[in-house]
């Protein structure tokens, strides 16, 4: 049977703090510090201006080793314009209704080169997953864009752009998390206010969004500290799904919780908006089972509630 263990970072804490105090006792510290040599460099772009001319809010590498990276769309103009005289217009937009800005580039890493692209509806906190032919689907976000799902396919010739697909989702969604399933589908779970999940692709008889109680749960009242949930695949097809400071392990075929983990210790959040962090750590195949760890990682203590 799969055991699933939480791994804690005040044991790592703990560690690194032994380390701290024996560094002075070491020989040359600085000397091996500096031992692997390498340096800083601004990557100039082909326009020659070290600036990608869009914030990254959002970045994918892709299987053709460029990176596709995008930004909200309704905070004005970025600094790199759309190619051959485009310009974006949109009604719905709340800043900018045409806009000739690109909120989106493409940067090759192998010529360092970038390339705009247009991204039609606000990606702003939205969630996405590669597919399995390489493609990045990303779905929901901000006004226009809660409902929607966009494909960026990697291409070598430079030929694609963002496709959008309007409305596909059964419910608006903001801040949540997508995960690759072994069918090829991703789930696409939670969001401000959306206590369910739904799937995506949409499958004939299920387009409908199911009820998951546990995030409901977890939702502290005004501060929502189980927002972007970690979503990990175990080793039995199951779900791990970690929100604020719980985790369950969760039968995404059949809707049922398998298993409901003990409360992290002090109780201090993990997911958005605490922006702690988690890990799937290497699987080891041990005799008589697989024993899986996740690692899950602290952020500052409450820091949305003592500086909003």
């Amino acid at each position: 049977m799969a055991t699933t263990t939480l791994l804690l970072i005040s044991s790592l804490l703990h560690h690194f703090i032994i380390l701290l105090l024996l560094l002075p006792y070491q020989q040359n510290p600085l000397t091996l510090a500096a031992a692997g040599g390498g340096e800083w460099k601004l990557l100039v772009s082909n326009t020659g201006v070290s600036n990608t001319g869009v914030s990254i809010m959002h970045m994918q590498l892709l299987n053709n080793d460029r990176i596709v990276i995008f930004d909200l769309t309704d905070f004005g103009p970025s600094n790199i314009s759309l190619p051959n005289g485009k310009c974006r217009n949109n009604p719905k937009d709340l800043t900018l209704k045409i806009d000739c800005t690109a909120h989106s580039i493409e940067y090759d890493v192998a010529s360092n080169s970038i390339r705009p692209l247009n991204v039609f509806t606000n990606v702003w906190c939205s969630s996405g997953a590669a597919m399995p032919d390489g493609s990045l689907v990303q779905t929901s976000g901000f006004n226009d864009g809660e409902r929607n799902a966009r494909v960026f396919k990697p291409c070598k010739d430079n030929s694609w752009d963002w496709q959008e697909f309007n409305t596909v989702l059964t419910q608006s969604r903001w801040y949540t998390t997508n995960h690759i399933l072994p069918d090829g589908r991703q789930i696409i779970i939670g969001g401000r206010g959306r206590f369910t999940y739904e799937f995506y692709p949409k499958r004939i008889g299920a387009y409908a969004s199911y009820n998951l109680p546990f995030l409901s749960q977890t939702n502290d009242p005004r501060i929502e500290n189980n927002l972007y949930s970690f979503v990990f695949l175990n080793v039995d097809d199951n779900l791990f799904i970690l929100a604020n400071n719980r985790a369950i392990l969760f039968d995404y075929v059949n809707g049922a919780m398998v298993k409901t983990y003990p409360t992290i210790p002090g109780g201090d959040p993990r997911s958005y908006p605490s922006s702690g962090s988690a890990v799937l750590l290497p699987v080891r195949n041990l005799q008589g089972g697989t024993n899986v760890t996740f690692g899950v990682w602290r952020s500052t203590k409450r820091i949305f509630h003592e500086c909003k």
